[in-house]
């Protein structure tokens, strides 16, 4: 079938689910069922095993010693890999068919691996979800709609639902797509061996979250404890009463710095870019100058984005641009302005030394480079 991500978008997005039979027109596996496991045995990946044992399902957490894989017996059993997508550049180009939902929405791509009748049980998930078949099939049966007071089974590690009906079936080969809006009931079990699926997974930040994370961020940046005032204070009837007029001002002292749209914006982009795996350094051996990169630049060069750090940026007047990077703010105007909404919209490209013709925008890229952002060359 043609996709058109307008009429998807308009249809689908948020609202139902949606098959999308052969994708690609040539669907290439971008990853073997060894890398998986190999990725699951090092330090600092995130992976966990899921196994039925005894008519349940038991989840075990990586890193996985290579030895394990080969005692899991002849139960179904499910390896799920997160954040895929930062260590396997083939997985991380899965994302740009999707690039029609803003980068900051993208969380990662998760990988599992089943064998036949492997799956991680009825669920649902907060966020959006596009499901790729990779290799094998797998058969996704859809449901209703979910939210926090659906009943779940007692499961120390996993969200099961205790009452799952499907009100859609189907069977993906390898290249297909579902997409699964937030909230509803999905459930997928591998058939025959060697399934692969690539979960193309959204942040969905929380009221909560980001209530409690914005409140945070203030406390900790502010440069005073200021005090309640009242110098025009009057004599009340009732010495036991809090005033209208007090209430107002102690409400204006909280709002005044949680109604502030322009911090809340760069607060924003920079807890929002900040790395999933925030404890990897992928900084380079060695930093660079803006001597250093004029000069790795005397001719036309690719300089290509880390798959693990995130790019986004906010308009912040005509021609100015506040440019957030794993966690960091950059200021951008004019030349280094195009700079930036250019490297946001493009996992990689070509930069010459006519685009280091701005110190700003040569500061930033020395920056991005030394942070391990970016890669040139």
């Amino acid at each position: 079938m043609t996709f058109h991500p307008g009429d998807f978008l308009r249809d689908h997005w948020q609202k139902r689910p949606l098959l999308i039979r052969g994708l690609w027109t040539d669907w290439n596996n971008p990853l073997e069922p060894d890398e998986l496991a190999g990725l699951a045995c090092e330090e600092g990946v995130e992976s966990r095993l899921i196994r039925q044992a005894d008519g349940t399902l038991v989840m075990e957490h990586g890193p996985f010693a290579e030895s394990r894989f080969g005692k899991l017996g002849d139960a179904p059993w499910t390896l799920l890999v997160n954040a895929v997508d930062h260590h396997v550049p083939d997985v991380s180009a899965l994302i740009d068919t999707f690039r029609f939902i803003p980068n900051w929405r993208i969380d990662d791509v998760m990988v599992s691996y089943a064998v036949d009748q492997g799956g991680v049980g009825p669920h649902f998930d907060q966020y959006d979800v596009f499901l790729v078949q990779g290799l094998g099939r797998r058969k996704w049966q859809i449901g209703g709609l979910c939210d926090d007071a659906t009943e779940l089974l007692p499961h120390d590690d996993l969200r099961l639902l205790a009452n799952f009906e499907p009100v859609q079936e189907w069977i993906l080969e390898p290249g297909d797509v579902l997409y699964v809006p937030p909230g509803i009931a999905h459930n997928g079990v591998a058939i025959g061996d060697d399934c692969m699926t690539y979960s193309i997974g959204f942040r969905a930040p929380s009221r909560d979250e980001l209530l409690v994370q914005w409140a945070e961020h203030l406390v900790e940046q502010a440069e005073s404890d200021r005090r309640y005032a009242d110098p025009a204070l009057t004599l009340q009837s009732n010495p036991g009463e809090i005033s209208g007029q007090a209430i107002d001002d102690l409400h204006a002292m909280v709002t005044e710095k949680l109604l502030d749209r322009a911090a809340f914006a760069r607060w924003f982009g920079e807890y929002n870019s900040t790395p999933k795996n925030a404890e990897i350094d992928w900084s380079p051996e060695e930093s660079i100058t803006a001597a250093d990169l004029r000069a790795l630049v005397s001719a036309p060069v690719p300089l290509v984005r880390n798959p693990a750090s995130r790019f986004s940026f906010v308009r912040e007047g005509a021609g100015s641009v506040m440019l957030f990077v794993d966690g960091q703010s950059h200021a951008c105007s004019g030349e280094s302005a195009l700079f930036a909404e250019r490297l946001c919209a493009l996992d990689d490209m070509m930069i010459a030394p006519s685009d280091l013709g701005a110190e700003a925008t040569v500061a930033v890229i020395v920056a991005l480079f030394n942070m391990g952002s970016i890669q040139i060359g």
